[in-house]
C-alpha cells in the first residue's frame, strides 16, 4: 500500500515493482493484493502498462480500512462488542475490561483518521531527515569536526 500510495501519480504499478520496493515475495503480495482489490480498494490493470493501483486518493483511505480487511478488527486486545458485553456483565474484571476497550477505542480513532497519504508524507520527511542528519555527520568525520 506504501508503494501504491507514494507512486499513485504514476499509474498502475507492476507486481514486481511493487514486491522489489516493499521486500516481499510477490507471491505473499499477490494475495495480499487480490484480498484488496476485492475490497475496492485497488484496481488491476492488464496489459504491458498493467499492474495495481489506488482506486481512491492515498488521502482518501484510512488505515483502519487495510487493517480491518487484512487482520481483522482493530485492536488485539479484543473487539469493541465483546468487551462491552464482559464491561456490562460486571465482576472483578470490570475495570480492566474498561481499560481495555479504552484502548481499543484510542487506538480505533488514531487509525481512522490516519490515512496512508499521512504515513508517506512522514516517512518522506523522515527519510530527507535523516538524509540530512546523516549527510551532516559524514562532513563532520570527514573535516575531524
Amino acid at each position: 500500500m506504501m508503494t501504491l500510495a507514494r507512486r499513485h501519480d504514476q499509474g498502475a504499478i507492476k507486481i514486481r515493482e511493487i514486491a522489489a520496493e516493499s521486500d516481499l515475495p510477490e507471491k505473499f503480495l499477490e494475495l495480499i493484493l487480490l484480498e484488496l482489490k476485492n475490497a475496492r480498494i485497488v484496481d488491476s490493470v492488464r496489459g504491458a502498462r498493467g499492474g495495481y493501483r489506488l482506486r481512491r486518493e492515498p488521502a482518501e483511505i484510512p488505515l483502519s480500512d487495510i487493517i480491518r480487511l487484512v487482520d481483522g478488527p482493530l485492536a488485539p486486545i479484543g473487539d469493541a462488542e465483546q468487551l462491552r458485553g464482559l464491561i456490562a456483565k460486571g465482576g472483578d474484571h470490570r475495570a480492566l475490561y474498561e481499560v481495555f476497550l479504552a484502548v481499543r477505542d484510542a487506538a480505533a480513532k488514531i487509525l481512522e483518521h490516519t490515512t496512508i497519504a499521512d504515513v508517506v508524507r512522514d516517512c518522506k520527511g523522515k527519510r530527507a531527515a535523516a538524509g540530512r542528519s546523516g549527510a551532516g555527520a559524514m562532513k563532520k568525520k570527514a573535516t575531524g569536526a
